[in-house]
């Protein structure tokens, strides 16, 4: 496969007008959530901030996507009718949990009634299971569980973005690496649609990132992450999915395999010590670095890494070669080589910490 040169003019145009538009919008956004009060107050240890800092940056990202997909992709199918809608009910909801800390059960009631729209509406499903090193007929149907499995994926991904947002450019820079590894798979795959779509989302983050890098001047808050997770997901379902006959199950995973790491153990852990999976705590991936030793701009780097070593095996993984396979588990490897180190060497830390203070204990002694 090779890539449609035809589509580069257009998606460079795309993200060109969407990071000029959330570059120039994100300061009267950050005006407006001062003004309504959608401030993120630092009230316990979860939060790396010390200082009150407006959130719902996410509505300027949100607002230079919109204007962008309208602006590129005239006229819009069914499918991106439903998407587009569906993301106004998601950015809706975020901007009031950034404003009044709606309840975990309302926001997931919202989500999953987005994700209908998504499916009923628009069509867009699950319909199969492709093998990732399988050939082109190696797939199977998914019959009276499409629905629930779409379902499910788009609630989770919405959650897992919104998961890793804790750190100061975390959640739009990772989202903004994910993009960008969409918009190359799509031209490689020849979904002119999905690449337009994701150079505007690509270009709304780079727009964003100045003011979000630490230290942040704004948050993106619920109405950034959430759209950023709804988007992807249901992009990954629309235009990745469908190409079975190139593109396997195993890429939105991989192109998605931090939040969806973090999220997973993050309700494993909590299920085991009988909390609630959506009560947050100081466990996720971030935190772990960051109790590490790493400095936030370190920890938000090493998560851009191991983003961009997942889109690599993405990439791999819809072109042609033998070398493909090897590429794509070496890069699994290495990536799960960086995820071991770094929950070994939190383990590590913290025995250190407790021998310390039993050394300290003896010493008063």
């Amino acid at each position: 496969m090779e890539l449609d040169f035809k589509l580069i003019g257009p998606v460079l145009l795309a993200i060109l007008c969407a990071g000029v538009l959330a570059f120039a919008l994100t300061p009267p956004v950050k005006i407006l959530a001062e003004r309504v009060g959608a401030i993120d107050v630092p009230l316990d240890d979860r939060r790396m901030h010390k200082t009150p800092i407006p959130r719902m940056g996410g509505l300027a990202i949100f607002l230079a996507f919109f204007l962008t997909s309208l602006l590129f992709l005239h006229p819009l199918d069914r499918g991106m009718q439903s998407v587009l809608l569906a993301l106004v009910v998601i950015v809706i909801l975020g901007v009031l949990d950034d404003i009044y800390n709606l309840h975990p059960g309302l926001k997931l009631a919202v989500q999953i009634g987005a994700a209908c729209i998504v499916i009923f509406y628009g069509g867009i499903r699950i319909d199969h299971i492709t093998n990732p090193f399988g050939g082109v007929k190696s797939f199977f149907a998914l019959g009276v569980f499409e629905i629930p499995v779409t379902l499910l994926w788009i609630v989770a991904i919405t959650n897992a973005v919104n998961f890793i947002d804790g750190l100061d450019g975390l959640a739009c820079g990772v989202s903004c690496i994910t993009s960008i590894n969409m918009l190359v798979i799509a031209l490689l795959v020849a979904e002119p649609k999905v690449a337009l779509i994701m150079a505007a989302l690509a270009g709304a983050c780079l727009g964003f990132l100045p003011y979000n890098f630490n230290p942040a001047k704004i948050f993106m808050g619920d109405t950034g992450s959430t759209f950023l997770g709804f988007l992807l997901a249901s992009v990954s379902i629309q235009g990745l999915f469908k190409a079975y006959a190139v593109v396997s199950v195993a890429v939105p995973f991989l192109l998605l395999g931090l939040p969806i790491f973090d999220i997973v153990s993050s309700v494993i852990r909590r299920l085991a010590h009988g909390k609630n999976p959506m009560q947050g705590d100081r466990g996720h991936f971030h935190h772990r670095l960051i109790d590490m030793g790493l400095s936030q701009k370190q920890s938000v780097a090493v998560a851009y890494l191991l983003t961009a070593v997942m889109g690599l095996a993405t990439v791999l993984l819809t072109s042609t070669g033998a070398m493909k396979t090897v590429m794509v588990v070496l890069a699994v490897v290495v990536v799960g080589g960086i995820g071991f180190e770094i929950y070994s060497g939190e383990r590590i830390k913290k025995q250190q910490e407790q021998q310390g203070q039993k050394e300290d204990a003896h010493g008063s002694d």
